[in-house]
């Protein structure tokens, strides 16, 4: 598949995730065909459920399974009760995917709480149809909150760490 392809499917599944926002929805699945042997497959669901963990999850192989949008985010919890998304230093998902927090899975973490990291500084991994997304910081500064779990599934714009 080409890029342009993975941009335009991309594309296409944010607006039907904005399909689902603005029509409040609870699933819409389609399929595309392009050729003989060469589709795509979209399921996007959404529940308002939030699951709130402080444990960290235990590092394994990245899964192969499509990610569901709107699937409950996992937030590690730091006793505050503002929205983590309004933080001006909150960096928000580009993209619905699965994050993966370290780039193999015996690997240590890209980063930390309290580390300092430069603008472009690889923050975590989405995956999204099978591609890994580094996605980098937007800006320089320290990690003051992580706020998803590792093999957690994200949506866009679904926050996901905190630089100050």
């Amino acid at each position: 598949m080409t890029n342009k392809s993975h941009e335009t499917d991309v594309d296409f599944i944010r607006a039907l995730a904005g399909l689902l926002r603005e029509n409040d929805l609870t699933e819409i699945e389609v399929k595309r065909e392009y050729g003989k042997d060469d589709g795509l497959n979209v399921r996007v669901s959404r529940t308002n459920t939030v699951v709130t963990s402080v444990a960290a999850a235990p590092a394994a192989a990245p899964i192969a399974a499509a990610p569901i949008a709107g699937a409950p985010v996992a937030l590690v919890s730091s006793g505050g009760g503002e929205d983590p998304a309004s933080h001006p230093g909150a960096v928000t998902s580009p993209m619905v995917g699965t994050v993966y927090l370290q780039p193999e899975p015996d690997a240590p973490a890209f980063v930390s709480v309290g580390d300092k990291v430069a603008e472009g500084d690889t923050l975590l991994i989405i995956e999204a149809m099978k591609t890994m997304n580094q996605i980098p910081a937007p800006r320089a500064g320290t990690i003051k909150r992580i706020l998803v779990e590792d093999k957690s599934a994200v949506e866009y714009g679904a926050p996901l760490m905190i630089i100050e």
